[in-house]
């Protein structure tokens, strides 16, 4: 009777684990994520493989481990109430991805579409003897024409006991993802210079005698992903040839090769390949061109790229460097239309486009210079020159001043209504365009990351594409309005109301002027801005109030302090500023400067790295900095850590940071890159950072740490 009641017992214990294990799947929008596990009841000690199960609707994807040119992978961040140690959650066993063409030969994403479960191992305790609660915030990209990213709270119970109860339906599921993973490569991989391009043979193991259309998935963006992939092939194996993205050659090159065999079929497995002679055995045999991708198309990828650029255009419509110089602009529209000169408004629209469509096609022109000329070109690079920023600098302040009366323009600028000719008034159209370009160079990097990221070291066409799409952005709210009469009628009347609004917004002009006498920092150019901007605004009030018999003197005098005022910053700027020192503070924060040689030395002492990528001049940076890298409990969670915060100050051009930066395919700063007490292979961390990510990722490294400490 008490072998009965005791199975009885132990049967009820099962349902209720297999009842409490089921976890519906969660709906985040274009999937379908549910976290499961082979097991309803576990084992002390033992080892149980868990996995995300996604179901994705028709045509869309997520992404791999490298996410390719664009993208970002699945990430799960564990809540508090997670009653097993994080460490003791293994990585996820990644399947062998797709390729997605995103813009043909110019940039190529990995993932998955359709059904895809991710696998990882989980280690019960040996002491444990309680149900386990998994729980937590699972965040990936899901993306089609368009990418949206999605986050969905996932949790997930597992009973332990004394015998092994499986979950039949996640056993399946997990075992299907399982199923895709490449295993280790049996043979011999080698990569070997040839000229511009790098060849990578494989001879022996599980592909020798494979032929098909074949891919190399790299785990890092040592290699150009686009680029095709042209293969040979022989008695022993094979040979791949890659272009490089890296200016050198890794000691090792990791990732998976995949061969297509036919029927949807393909061979696979994760090679290491180091550098030395190409192997023997490995060509001879002609073989199919490499495939061009799978997933988005080019043409809809290529639209998808330009329609970012649109909106990082729109948004800066609403940027204090840009919004006072578009309020003069509505000004002038509001009194032109409330006389009724339509054809006005339509020619002034037409020529205000011209001018910040051409402003920023100018820029793309020099961005694709520095690159031509072998310079890392990176998101707001025209601001690590002192001269540029100087020059920037007196312009808000000159702006400013015009904002505030203090002189005029000439009311071509002003006023479309205006009797001037219509030479004047289009000039003076596609001039105010051509300010909003210039004013609006300081807000650029944040608001256009995604699509002036994807196409750093892509085509001559497709940066100008998208140079001339943001251009276009920026103008078009302008070019609506003047183009839709029916948008006429909703302006407000003219009145009082427009001088004192056209004042107000001198004050957004100087804050910015002020802003950028902060990111030159300790270079001699800051002091000569500051006072070169008072200059100038005595200069400019001379000018204006120029008059009688001293008129001429006078205004020469302004004329020429004027000049000096802007003179004396920029050539200022030009010199080469301090070599020591960060233009980058911390207050009260210990750091110490970047340098590869410096994170070789920490994590040769058993410690490890948080780098910082960061510039004064960079929005984001400087929201992470104030929101997240100076908080006391992220500070005592790296001390507790042992993990050192080092700072790679990119305010001014840098070949060793531009190299790191090219390194981990990063389009510019920021960039955070956190090392595990001696791994070689850094995580790149998210852009946007958060005090419990950081805790998270540094609380592994601690409670690693310990168990070191704690074993015998």
């Amino acid at each position: 009777m008490t072998a009965l009641l005791r199975t009885f017992v132990l049967a009820l214990a099962a349902l209720a684990g297999g009842l409490a294990g089921q976890a519906q799947p969660v709906d985040g929008g274009h999937a379908r994520v549910e976290l499961v596990s082979e097991r309803e009841v576990a084992t002390p000690g033992e080892t149980v493989w868990l996995g995300f199960s996604f179901e994705m609707d028709e045509n869309w994807h997520i992404y791999w481990k490298n996410a390719g040119d664009a993208g970002i992978p699945p990430q799960m961040y564990w809540d508090d109430d997670t009653t097993i140690a994080t460490d003791r959650i293994g990585e996820i066993e990644w399947p062998v991805p797709h390729e997605i063409e995103v813009v043909e030969d110019e940039i190529m994403d990995y993932g998955y579409d359709d059904r895809i479960v991710l696998a990882f191992p989980v280690t019960i305790p040996e002491d444990q003897d309680d149900a386990i609660r998994f729980g937590g915030t699972l965040d990936y990209l899901i993306c089609e024409d368009i990418c949206i990213p999605e986050s969905v709270e996932l949790e997930l119970f597992m009973d332990v006991g004394d015998r092994q109860v499986p979950d039949m339906r996640g056993a399946e599921l997990v075992a299907s993802g399982l199923a895709k993973v490449p295993p280790q490569f049996e043979g011999t991989a080698r990569l070997t210079p040839d000229g511009e391009k790098w060849i990578l043979s494989l001879s022996g193991g599980q592909l020798a005698g494979q032929v098909g259309e074949t891919r190399f998935f790299p785990d890092t963006h040592d290699i150009r992903h686009a680029s095709p992939q042209p293969s040979e092939f022989g008695e022993e194996g094979l040979r791949l040839t890659l272009t490089p993205l890296a200016e050198e050659m890794p000691d090792v090159l990791t990732g998976v090769v995949a061969i297509s065999v036919g029927d949807g079929e393909r061979v696979a497995a994760r090679v290491s390949a180091e550098p030395g002679e190409a192997l023997e055995g490995t060509t001879g045999i002609a073989g199919p061109a490499s495939r061009s991708g799978e997933g988005a198309g080019g043409g809809a990828g290529l639209v998808l790229l330009l329609s970012a650029a649109l909106l990082g255009g729109l948004i800066l419509n609403l940027m204090p460097c840009v919004l006072p110089v578009l309020s003069i602009k509505a000004i002038g529209m509001v009194q032109a239309a409330s006389k009724g000169e339509k054809a006005h408004l339509r020619e002034h629209g037409i020529w205000y486009t011209i001018g910040v469509v051409l402003s920023f096609a100018a820029t793309g022109i020099v961005f694709l210079s520095l690159r031509a000329a072998g310079q890392f070109v990176s998101l707001g690079f025209q601001l690590q020159y002192p001269a540029v920023v100087a020059a920037l600098a007196l312009i808000m302040v000159l702006i400013g001043l015009w904002l505030l009366g203090v002189f005029n323009l000439g009311t071509s600028m002003q006023n479309v209504g205006s009797g001037l000719a219509a030479k004047q008034g289009n000039a003076g159209a596609f001039f105010t365009g051509v300010l909003a370009a210039v004013v609006g160079a300081p807000c650029v990097g944040p608001f256009v990351v995604g699509a002036l990221g994807a196409v750093l070291d892509k085509s001559a066409v497709t940066v100008m594409a998208v140079f001339l799409t943001l251009g276009f952005g920026l103008a078009l709210p302008f070019l609506v309005l003047s183009f839709v009469p029916g948008l006429h009628r909703s302006l407000p009347k003219p009145g009082a109301w427009m001088e004192r609004l056209k004042q107000a917004f001198a004050f957004p002009m100087f804050l910015t002027a002020a802003w950028l006498i902060t990111v030159l920092g300790n270079h001699p150019a800051a002091g000569a801005t500051a006072f070169g901007a008072v200059i100038l605004a005595f200069g400019v009030w001379l000018m204006s109030v120029s008059g009688g018999k001293l008129r001429v003197p006078v205004l020469a005098a302004g004329a020429a302090l004027t000049v000096f005022a802007i003179g004396w910053p920029v050539v200022t700027g030009l010199q080469e500023g301090p070599k020591e020192g960060s233009v980058t503070t911390y207050a009260s924060v210990t750091t110490e400067p970047w340098s590869p040689e410096r994170v070789d030395e920490l994590l040769a002492e058993g410690k490890g790295v948080f780098v910082d990528f960061t510039a004064s001049w960079c929005a984001t940076c400087q929201v992470n900095k104030r929101t997240t890298l100076t908080k006391p409990d992220v500070l005592d969670a790296m001390a507790q850590a042992n993990v050192s915060f080092l700072v790679a100050d990119f305010t001014r051009p840098d070949e060793a940071i531009s190299a790191e930066l090219k390194k981990h395919g990063s389009p510019g700063v920021p960039m955070y890159l956190l090392y595990a007490p001696g791994e070689r292979e850094p995580e790149v961390l998210p852009t946007l950072l958060s005090p419990a990510m950081m805790k998270r990722k540094l609380g592994a490294f601690e409670t690693a740490s310990a168990d070191v400490n704690e074993t015998p």
